[in-house]
Parts: C-alpha cells; structure tokens; sequence
C-alpha cells in the first residue's frame, strides 16, 4: 500500500462523512422551516402578533393624546370657574363687612280677632 492510496481513502472518507452531515443539516433545516409545526411557524405567528401589538400600540396613543387633550381642555375650564367662584366670594364678603349694620325688628302680625275688636 502507497501513502497515496491511504491518502485516497482517508479523502473519500471524508466526503462521505461531509455528504452525510450535509444530509443530516438538509433534513433539519426542512423541519425548521415548516411553517406548520417547526420554528418557521413559530416565526410566523410571533410576527403577526408583533404586527398587531403594533397597531394595537399606535390606536392607544392616538386615544391617549384625545383623551390628554381633553383632559387639558376640561382643566382650563375648572380653573376659570374657579377663579369666578373666587371672585364671587370675594366680592360676597366684602358686600357683608361693607354693609350698614341695622337692628333686626321683629315684625309682629295682627291677629283677625284683634282687628275685628278693634273696629
């Protein structure tokens, strides 16, 4: 036997372990891809979700910023109603200390017996 035959040999052995591996990795990237069962299907639910989350996301903020600016609208009108209240009071209080202070008279009525008497 030559070194070149041993040569040969161990380079045949070597493709067929290379065709096999390649057979082996063929094989399972099949089952990766499937779109059913394998990662492929996986991948591709995970994306629809990814799609919907994301319309989903942008429907929230278009909601959010109607509802902040509303919410900005209603608080504009809060405080100029109270800064009105704030006012009324004011010029209520200063309309009870300002007024002339008069005696309070008990207003008595006649009853119809006493009248009739005193005709």
């Amino acid at each position: 036997m030559s070194v070149t035959f041993i040569v040969d040999v161990f380079m045949g052995m070597a493709a067929i372990i290379a065709s096999l591996y390649c057979f082996i990795l063929s094989r399972r990237l099949k089952r990766f891809n499937q779109l059913e069962h394998g990662m492929g299907g996986a991948i591709a639910v995970l994306s629809a979700q990814v799609d919907d989350m994301t319309s989903a996301l942008k429907q929230a903020q278009k909601t959010a910023a109607g509802s902040a600016q509303q919410l900005v609208g209603l608080t504009d009108r809060a405080e100029q109603g109270a800064q009105k209240l704030e006012l009324m009071l004011a010029s209520l209080h200063d309309m009870t200390d300002d007024s002339p202070r008069r005696p309070h008279r008990a207003v008595r009525r006649r009853s119809r017996g006493s009248m009739e008497a005193a005709e």
